[in-house]
């Protein structure tokens, strides 16, 4: 989580800033989300939208997008264009919400489980922890509080796009998605259910740009109010915050909104990128210092194509084919880093329930620590490939040695698992020391009883004359 500073040339900068877009829908997509463009070959097969999205304002240079990919999405980069991008992409997205300029394609409920959650086995977690008392700022495309499983863990929260908004206006549905993976409840008749569905969402609405076709369009925020978003919402209490959004440039005013948010006590999780194919440019907020940044691998357990590999990933999570909820009502299927990022949002809320008295610092080490062996060679997995019960269960673990120079989220305080441990085995030394004592005082007793009984018996406990 400690990340050398070094900057992509100007060249990369601009090719870069909205490859990151995220979940761009597969079907007509409105002006929405700056979703992480997928800079690899398509996964999930899906039909590409008839025309491409209608175009936008600009968004101004070194802005965050989204990073999301439609399930069936361009293999070369979008132009460059500002602006914060989204690290997945996505198949389909629902109905949009009141107000959005182009409504998304309705979509249907999934019964079936999706491979994540077959892969995690959210029941075995549920009698542990299950995010209670959490929350988790998702700062994206806004998070519709509309969808059945999303109703009643929606708080109140921002829009930066337009002004006086709650943050529950999706119009691409990458927020929506991201949220659901984190806390979306269970349902009779669906499988899918999020990671702590007890949790809150704090949404914060900074973007709707999308990529489709290689071509980005959308309105998403400045990286002054990016950075603007970030520090509202550790101010209004976020335990986790969720940034499923890249900027391919260090600004200023966002690296010292990160710092706000670590210093802070808060957990912070990002997308690594989407840019493999690209060069892997250096992606912020997951570059600097005290943030997890995530990586994506697939149902296979490989590292997915289009994610980035770097010093910046801290471990992965499944992020292709990823079912999700989608705006209204239904779900829908995407890829991206975007969708990697809150298996360890939700994770993180996970611990920040079952053990409070963890700092953020110590629960982001026991997340790396705990992540499963990378199946595969290569750089790209970090740590290795998340956990989320071993995060929680396992006594140990603290400080991991990573395949890369990194430190801590902010100091590195003695690891509590470890501290129990040791005053487990000092009681225990002590106890056996007592029991030692007591031993061996029974044994001499013993003997001086087995010395003075006979010597009784023969006198008929008389006491001995003179001599």
């Amino acid at each position: 989580m400690s990340r050398s500073p070094a900057r992509p040339p100007l060249a990369a900068l601009a090719a870069a800033l909205l490859t990151a877009v995220a979940a761009a829908p597969t079907t007509a997509a409105p002006a929405a989300v700056s979703a992480v463009a997928p800079a690899a070959a398509s996964v999930a097969p899906s039909t590409r939208p008839a025309t491409p999205p209608a175009a936008a304002r600009p968004a101004p240079a070194g802005s965050p997008a989204l990073v999301g990919r439609p399930a069936l999405a361009a293999r070369t980069p979008p132009a460059a264009r500002p602006g914060p991008l989204p690290a997945g992409r996505s198949a389909p997205a629902a109905r949009a919400a009141p107000g959005c300029p182009a409504p998304l394609a309705p979509v249907r409920p999934v019964a079936a489980p999706p491979w994540p959650q077959q892969r995690y086995a959210p029941e075995r977690l549920t009698p542990l922890a299950t995010g209670a008392g959490v929350t988790v700022a998702v700062v994206d495309s806004g998070v519709d509080r509309r969808h059945p499983q999303l109703a009643g863990r929606v708080l109140d929260g921002t829009d930066l796009l337009d002004a006086g908004g709650d943050g529950g206006r999706d119009c691409a549905g990458h927020g929506t998605g991201v949220a659901s993976i984190i806390a979306a409840r269970p349902r009779d008749g669906v499988a899918f259910q999020g990671l702590a569905p007890g949790a809150r969402i704090l949404p914060v609405r900074v973007s709707e740009q999308q990529v489709v076709d290689g071509r980005g369009s959308g309105r998403t925020v400045s990286a002054e109010e990016f950075a603007r978003a970030v520090r509202w919402a550790v101010d209004h209490d976020a335990d986790v915050l969720n940034l499923s959004v890249v900027l391919y440039a260090d600004d200023p005013a966002v690296r010292a909104a990160i710092r706000y948010a670590v210093e802070r006590d808060v957990v912070v999780v990002a997308a690594a990128g989407n840019l493999h194919d690209s060069g892997d440019p250096r992606p912020y907020p997951a570059a600097y210092d005290g943030v997890l940044g995530v990586g994506a691998i697939g149902a296979d357990g490989a590292r997915a194509p289009f994610s980035q590999t770097g010093s910046y990933v801290d471990l992965v999570a499944p992020g292709s084919d990823v079912l999700m909820a989608a705006p209204g009502q239904g779900h829908h299927r995407a890829e991206g880093t975007s969708y990697a990022a809150p298996f360890v949002s939700a994770t993180a809320a996970l611990l920040r329930q079952y053990r409070p008295e963890l700092t953020a610092a110590e629960v982001a080490r026991r997340i790396v620590a705990t992540a499963d062996p990378a199946p595969g060679r290569g750089g790209g997995y970090g740590a290795g490939v998340l956990n989320p019960y071993r995060a929680v269960t396992e006594t140990g673990g603290g400080a991991a040695e990573r395949p890369r120079p990194a430190t801590a989220l902010a100091d590195d305080p003695a690891d509590p698992a470890l501290v129990a441990q040791r005053a487990r085995r000092a009681t225990a030394r002590d106890r056996a020391l007592l029991v030692a004592g007591v031993s061996g005082a029974v044994v001499a007793a013993a003997a001086l009883l087995a010395l003075v009984v006979p010597r009784g018996a023969r006198r008929r406990w008389q006491p001995a004359g003179p001599a």
